[in-house]
């Protein structure tokens, strides 16, 4: 049986799992090794699974018709990866997850994730929250995008999320905020002058 036991941790900080849950979510689980920079989906595949990063670094983005890559965001330890749009719908997804770094996951597939919502309800109610909370931070990004300037974004970009900050390169992180790797170079010389 493979160890999934990063996954429940994560789980018990949301419900309480008994042994014959946690054995049905064996299950239904796998876990899964990754490449640096290789994908776990491309754009135009159906995104088949949900994965939970247990090591690893990921960056979900698009491709323009430019071939101008917009990255919508990141996911490191203990974090959720995939196409949302396309698992739900089953259809091909519109983002590439590819992994910055070595990456381990482990995965809940479509049918198997169905499957035990209806043999564990409270699985169906922690993805629910989790979704809802996923919506609010897009929401919440949606606005910083519209109302803060480039350097007031990698500001809060930074406080957020400061362990990410480290590992991604810039270039990745200047995608993100919407920015050349010019114009977040020219915010950080800025920055280091106001210190």
């Amino acid at each position: 049986m493979h160890d999934i036991d990063p996954l429940l941790n994560y789980l018990k900080e949301f419900i309480e799992l008994d042994r014959e849950e946690i054995d049905l979510i064996h299950n239904y689980v796998m876990r899964r090794k990754y490449l640096k920079n290789q994908f776990i989906l491309q754009q135009g595949d159906v995104c088949r699974h949900l994965n939970f990063v247990v090591t690893g670094c990921t960056k979900t983005f698009v491709v323009d018709l430019n071939g101008q890559e917009h990255v919508l965001h990141f996911s490191i330890e203990n974090w959720w990866t995939s196409d949302l749009g396309s698992f739900v719908s089953q259809t091909p997804a519109d983002f590439n997850v590819q992994c910055i770094e070595p990456t381990e996951v482990i995965q809940f597939g479509y049918e198997g994730l169905h499957l035990l919502y209806e043999k564990i309800p409270k699985l169906d109610k922690f993805f629910r929250i989790l979704l809802e909370k996923a919506l609010v931070s897009s929401q919440k990004r949606i606005i910083r995008n519209f109302s803060l300037t480039a350097k007031e974004q990698y500001l809060a970009f930074k406080k957020q999320y400061p362990e990410m900050e480290r590992r991604i390169p810039q270039y990745l992180i200047a995608s993100y905020l919407g920015i050349t790797k010019e114009f977040l170079s020219k915010i950080k010389s800025q920055l280091i002058l106001e210190q």
